[in-house]
Order: structure tokens, then sequence, then C-alpha cells
């Protein structure tokens, strides 16, 4: 019984024992808890006034600064401010902030940053990087922006204007030639956007990409542009053909050089660089007036010069006919217009073709040539050379025919009467002023020198004998050619 009480109480001194040991061991780990707790919930407060691990701030790490720690870091930035210039033709220019007085004022994001974290948790931030940007609010001087900017490169140097795209002719048609960026700046807008670049201490200004430069009125893309490129190839289809001594053609290479477009885009056909064109044109197939170089039926080669007959093209008249074949894009082959009585035989020389009258003044000896062979010929007596009497040289037409004709001459002042009276029985008609052919039965001899003697020598016409003015007056029409020469 003894020992069974001893045993008892041994027993319950050892679960005792045991009891205490635990006892001890659940104190130990609730004081360790309670540690680890508090250390926790101190660093958690910590983190509410200081920045997390791992965390940047306008590329600086901030990890575990307060506000105003960061912010002297900002403060720093903004000292140091530099902004770039970078400009279309590859050079750059910088302003620094100090030249312009930059400060730094505030930044409420700073604090907002350090809110919004959640310092309970901020084992993660072992974890993850946490990356942000702060606004910083500045100040500076604006006069003193405004005279960097004018200092400017940028600004002072030449100033290129942009151009247009516009369309342009290839050879074929009209393609649009893709517009092109100058040099010059649109000063507000520079200005506007180097400001804006301060105020969010942008470091660096693309100047061409921030549109500080003029921009061309009209892209490549402008549908202004691709209307007037159609219109102008529209026009380019038209063509003439004038089939002078060879084909005159008026085709797109000829159109392409008197289209425009104007600073609208609305497409012009040049009136000066048309006329111009139709002058150079009649100055290469006008014939009357000129001076020709033939052979004579006596197989003499000469020239003669001025006179009425010959082609005369009508500028006028024909630029009305060519801008409105361009504008419906028409597709002609045409005489031009010619003024009245500006036509000729044939466009090759001589102009007057193989039917004229050929009078030699230096033979004194006339030929009626009738498809290029000799119908008739006769010795002539032509005007006293002497300027009031000179039988005039060039190419003229016959006007008119008539039958017994009284010929007169000028007035007398004396006498109020014409100078003389001449009844003729064959007039062929030269000259509006009064020059023909025709019969001379006053004359006792044709040909030879007879013109030069004073009482023999005409008036200025050409006399002949009576059978052969009867002769060429049956065989002569109105509209042939006279050649009157030396």
């Amino acid at each position: 019984m003894e020992e069974a009480g001893k045993m008892e109480k041994t027993e319950k001194t050892e679960k005792a024992g045991k009891m205490g040991k635990s006892g001890k061991i659940l104190c130990i780990a609730a004081v360790c808890l309670a540690a680890v707790v508090l250390v926790y919930l101190g660093i958690a407060f910590y983190f509410r006034s200081h920045y997390l691990f791992h965390t940047e701030i306008n590329g600086h790490d901030v990890s575990g600064k307060t506000v105003q720690q960061a912010e002297r870091l900002l403060r720093d930035d903004v000292a140091q401010f530099e902004l770039e210039l970078e400009e279309i033709n590859g050079n750059r220019e910088s302003i620094a902030g100090a030249d312009i007085g930059l400060k730094y004022e505030d930044s409420a994001d700073l604090e907002k940053i350090l809110k919004e974290q959640e310092s309970f948790l901020w084992p993660g931030a072992f974890f993850r990087d946490h990356v942000d940007e702060a606004k910083i609010e500045v100040s500076y001087d604006a006069d003193k922006l405004t005279e960097k900017i004018d200092s400017l490169h940028a600004v002072t140097g030449e100033q290129t204007p942009a151009v247009s795209a516009y369309p342009k002719f290839d050879g074929e048609r009209y393609v649009i030639e893709p517009e092109q960026y100058g040099t010059a700046v649109q000063r507000d807008a520079l200005e506007e956007r180097i400001a804006s670049a301060f105020e969010e201490l942008q470091a660096s200004l693309d100047l061409e990409a921030e549109k500080c430069y003029a921009e061309p009125p009209y892209t490549a893309a402008s549908v202004e542009v691709q209307a007037a490129c159609d219109q102008m190839n529209q026009y380019c289809k038209a063509k003439i053909i004038y089939p002078m001594t060879e084909e005159v053609v008026v085709d797109a290479s000829v159109i392409s050089g008197w289209l425009a477009v104007d600073d609208k885009m609305q497409v012009t056909i040049s009136e000066d660089a048309v006329r111009q064109w139709l002058q150079e044109f009649g100055d290469k197939y006008d014939t009357m007036g000129t001076t020709r170089t033939f052979t004579t039926p006596a197989g003499r080669e000469t020239t003669v010069s001025g006179g009425t007959y010959g082609w005369s093209i009508n500028e006028i008249a024909e630029y009305d006919v060519i801008v409105d074949a361009v504008k419906n894009g028409k597709t002609l082959e045409r005489e031009p217009e010619y003024y009245i009585g500006g036509t000729a035989a044939a466009h090759a020389m001589p102009d007057w073709g193989n039917t004229y009258v050929d009078v030699d003044l230096s033979a004194q000896h006339m030929w009626y040539v009738v498809d290029g062979s000799v119908a008739l010929e006769t010795d002539v007596v032509t005007g006293q050379p002497i300027p009031e009497r000179i039988t005039p040289e060039g190419t003229y037409s016959i006007l008119e025919k008539g039958r017994n004709q009284v010929l007169t001459g000028a007035t007398d002042p004396a006498t109020g009467e014409p100078s003389y009276r001449t009844p003729v029985s064959y007039w062929m008609r030269v000259t509006w002023s009064g020059i023909g052919l025709h019969d001379a039965t006053w004359q006792s001899a044709f040909g030879g020198s007879l013109n030069q003697t004073p009482g023999i020598g005409s008036h200025g016409c050409i006399n002949m004998p009576l059978d052969q003015a009867a002769a060429l007056y049956d065989m002569l029409e109105v509209g042939t050619p006279v050649v009157i020469h030396y």
C-alpha cells in the first residue's frame, strides 16, 4: 500500500513537471509571436511615412525615403533640367532651366503615391518593383523664355517656307509631287510647345513631330491635289493637229506648259502661255509680208519681200478654239483660223503655188504661169523709179478685174483735180492703193529700161501691150498671186 502511494505521488509530480514545461514553451511562443507582430506592425507603421522597398519615382530609387527626401531629389532634377530641341535639319539646340528661372514648386503626387501604397503588405515589396511618375509643378520667367526662344537658331536662321504637294508633269502625265517641309517655324506654336515641355519637364522636343514648323497647305493626301491632278490629266487628253508644212501637234507635251494650279489648287490655263505659243506658231508659219526665196520663170534665183499675199493666222480666234478643245479633251485635225485674205496656195515655199503672175522689175518683163508652165509672157513698163511712182515690191494677189476703167491719179492741190485720168480697156487690180496690171496703148515700146525715162515710166502700175493685157484678162482669175520683185 505504501509503495503504491509512493508511485502515485511520483506520477503526480512528473505530470506537474511536464505541465510546467509546456506552459513555459507556450509562454515563450506567445512572447515571440507578439514580438513578430510588433515588428511587423512597426515596419508597416514605418512605411506609412516612407516609401516601400523597390519604389522608383521619376527615375529615382526612393525606397525607404520620406516625401521630403524624395522631394529634394525632384527639386535637384528641376535645378539641373535642360530641354534639348531636335530640329528638322538635324541640328540640336538646348535651353537650360536655369536660363529662364525654372523653379520647383510642388508635387502633390509624392504624398498621393505614399498614401496609396499598401504599407501593411510591405513584405510583398521585396518581390516586385513599384515604378511611378510624379507630376511636378514648376514656375519660370515667361519673358526670359521668350528671349531664349527668340535667340534660337531655329528662329533667327534662314526660314525656308514649306511647299505644298502639287501636280507635276512627268513627260507623259501629271503625278503628285509630294509636299516639302521647310525650316520656317510657327513662332506661336514653337513657344507653346517649349513652354509645355518645361512645364512637363520633358527632356527633349522634336520640333517637326510637334508641328512647330509651318506646314504646307496641301499634302500628297489632300483631295484637292488629287482632284487638280485628275483635271489636268483630263485636259492633257486633248489633241489638235495642224497640217502645216509638216504636222504641228498640240498634245500633252505642249498643253502641260499651259497648265498651272493656284494657291487654292484650282487648275488654270495660262492665257499668256497659250497666246505666246500661238505667236510663235504664227511667226513660224505666217508668210504675209515675209521675205521669200524662189526661182523666177527665167531661171534666176532671187528674193521678194513685203506684200499682202500669204498666210496670216488669226491668233485671236484660234485661241478660243484651243482653249475649248483643252477644256473638253477634244481631238481635232484642222487648219488654223486665218485673217480674211490671210491664206495662200500652199504651206511649202513658194507659198503662191504653181499658178501666179511674176513681174520682174529688173528685167521689165512679166510671166503668167499656170500649173507650173508659162501661159503668157511679155515685156512691160513699170513705175518710174522715184519714190512717188515706183512699183512696190512684194507678193500680192489680183483683187478685182474690170473692163473699160478710167484710172485717176491723186488730187492736185493746185487744181483740185486728179493729176491724171487715164482710160484703160483691161484693169486687173493688185493693191487697193491703185497699183494694177493694165493695157497702155500710149506706150510705143515695152521692156528694157524705158521705165526709167521720165514721161514713159508709169505711176506705179504694170503697163502691158493691149493684146497681152486682153489675153491675160481672159485667163486671169481674181485671187491669183502676183509676185513683183527685182
